[in-house]
């Protein structure tokens, strides 16, 4: 079993013990991802990226993680995959000697 495996029983687990599943439908889990990215970009506001506390990215950057990862699981997702064959398929969107050293959206390569 894969790491995001367990961590995704385990968040499985934690939600479950708790008889929060009956608030888990995907469009709660999207909208809650959505605020926990919000409380993450928070962090960054109105300073320096490098005066972010890392800490705090940590905990944000978590929560975010666990909402995603059960909203893959809802869909029965796996999320290497998934993440595999958007990374294939950016590899075709942004090839590198196009996209090399330009932050240019790839319709504009």
């Amino acid at each position: 079993m894969s790491e995001i495996n367990k961590i995704t029983e385990e968040l499985r687990k934690f939600r479950d013990e708790r008889d929060w599943a009956q608030f888990h439908n995907p469009k709660d889990l999207a909208i809650a991802l959505s605020i926990e990215s919000a409380e993450l970009l928070e962090l960054f506001l109105w300073k320096a990226a490098e005066m972010a506390d890392a800490e705090k990215v940590k905990d944000e950057l978590a929560d975010v993680f666990a909402y995603a990862f059960m909203l893959a699981d809802k869909y029965g997702l796996d999320v290497a995959q998934i993440m595999r064959d958007k990374l294939a398929k950016n590899t075709m969107k942004y090839p590198v000697d196009k996209a090399k050293g330009s932050a240019k959206k790839y319709t504009e390569l």
